[in-house]
C-alpha cells in the first residue's frame, strides 16, 4: 500500500473499509422535522439530501457525476418521491397501531476493497426499537415485542422483502465501486489533521484534530507511551463543512502533576498512514478563551497570584478610607464654619 507522509493531502491507495448508507427519516406532528428526509452517505460523507420531490447533490464533484448519469439521478428522484409516499402511509399506520410519529430506515452495505468481503444491512427503527432484514433467511426480525405490531404491516406489504433483496445484492455495491471510482479523487484522498491543545474554565484540556480525511481515526492520551483509560474522554468523529471530519479527547488535569507533564501526549492516528501525528503536554501551547485561565496549577506560581490579590485588596480598601477621611474632614470644617456663624 502506497502511504502518503508529510503532505496535507494526496490520493492514496489504501486498505480500508468502504461503505454506502441510505437514511430514510419520517415524521408526522413533530416540530422542525420535515415531514420526509433522505441521505446517502458514502464513507460517511453526505452525497445526495432530498426532503421534497428533488434529490440534490451535497459535493461540487456530484454535480458532474449527475451530468453524466442523468438516469440514476432521476431514478433516485424517483425513488425518494416514492420512499417519501411509503413513509407517510407507513407513519398513518404506526400513529394508528403503536402510536408512532418518527420513524427511521438505515440501509446499505460495506465493501473491503482488499478483500472483497461485503457485509449489508438494512433496519428500520422507530423509539428504541427496530427490526432488520435477515438476508440468508429473507425476513424481517424483531428481538423485541413491541415491534410485532410494526413487522406486521411492513410484511403485508409483499413488495419489500423483494426490493430489498434485490438492493443489498446487487444494486448497493454496483453503485457503491461506481461512486467511489468516478469520485476517487476526493473519496480516495488521504488528509492530515491540525491538532491543537484547547481548555475552557475548570475543565479539562482537550486535544482537538480537525480537517482530516477518512473519518477512520484513532485518538488518546498516553503516559509514558501507554495509553490511559482512566481520567480520559473520547468525543465522537464529527463532519465539518468541507468534507473533511474533526474529533477531540479530553484529559483531566487534576489527575496530572506538575512535574509530570512532559509524560503525557496525545495520539492521532489516521487509517492507511504510519506515522502518528503527536502532540505533546505542554502549557504554553494550550490555547483558552479566559484570560484567568491557568493551564496547570503551577505551586510556585499561586503563591505569587494569592500576594497580588491581597495586595491589590489593600489598596482598594486603602483608598476608601483615605477618601471618606478627607470628605468627613471637609465636612468637619464646614461644620465649625457654620457653627461659629450662629454664636
Amino acid at each position: 500500500h502506497r502511504v502518503c507522509c508529510g503532505q496535507r493531502s494526496c490520493v492514496c491507495a489504501l486498505h480500508v473499509n468502504h461503505s454506502l448508507r441510505f437514511i430514510l427519516t419520517g415524521s408526522a406532528g413533530v416540530t422542525n422535522l420535515p415531514e420526509f428526509v433522505s441521505v446517502v452517505k458514502v464513507d460517511e460523507l453526505e452525497m445526495v439530501y432530498c426532503d421534497s420531490k428533488r434529490a440534490e447533490p451535497k459535493q461540487d464533484w456530484l454535480k458532474f457525476f449527475k451530468e453524466n448519469n442523468r438516469e440514476h439521478v432521476s431514478a433516485y428522484t424517483a425513488e425518494c418521491n416514492k420512499n417519501r409516499i411509503f413513509f407517510r402511509k407507513t407513519i398513518n399506520v404506526l400513529i394508528k397501531c403503536c402510536n408512532i410519529h418518527i420513524f427511521q430506515r438505515m440501509s446499505g452495505c460495506e465493501w473491503d476493497d482488499a478483500t472483497g468481503t461485503v457485509n449489508t444491512f438494512d433496519q428500520y427503527h422507530y423509539d428504541e426499537n427496530f427490526i432488520a432484514f435477515d438476508l440468508e433467511t429473507e425476513t424481517l426480525t424483531t428481538p423485541t415485542p413491541w415491534a410485532r405490531n410494526a413487522k406486521h404491516e411492513l410484511d403485508s406489504n409483499k413488495i419489500i422483502i423483494p426490493n430489498i433483496k434485490s438492493y443489498l445484492t446487487q444494486e448497493c455495491l454496483v453503485w457503491l465501486k461506481k461512486y467511489l471510482d468516478y469520485g476517487k479523487s476526493f473519496l480516495l484522498r488521504t488528509v492530515l489533521p491540525s491538532v491543537s491543545l484547547l481548555q475552557k474554565r475548570c475543565s479539562p484540556v482537550s486535544c482537538h484534530a480537525t480537517g482530516f480525511y477518512p473519518y477512520k481515526v484513532d485518538m488518546f492520551w498516553r503516559k509514558d507511551g501507554e495509553e490511559l483509560h482512566e481520567d480520559v474522554g473520547k468525543g465522537e468523529i464529527l463532519p465539518n463543512n468541507d468534507g473533511t471530519f474533526q474529533m477531540s479527547v479530553d484529559l483531566k488535569l487534576s489527575s496530572v502533576k506538575p512535574e509530570d507533564w512532559s509524560r503525557y501526549d496525545c495520539v492521532f492516528q489516521l487509517s492507511g498512514v504510519k506515522e502518528d501525528v503527536v502532540t505533546k503536554l505542554d502549557k504554553a501551547v494550550i490555547r483558552t478563551n479566559d484570560y484567568f485561565i491557568l493551564a496547570s496549577p503551577d505551586l510556585t506560581t499561586t503563591p505569587i497570584i494569592v500576594a497580588m490579590l491581597v495586595l491589590t485588596v489593600c489598596l482598594i480598601l486603602g483608598t476608601v478610607f483615605i477618601t471618606l477621611q478627607t470628605v468627613n474632614g471637609e465636612r468637619g470644617k464646614v461644620h465649625s464654619v457654620c457653627i461659629s456663624r450662629f454664636q
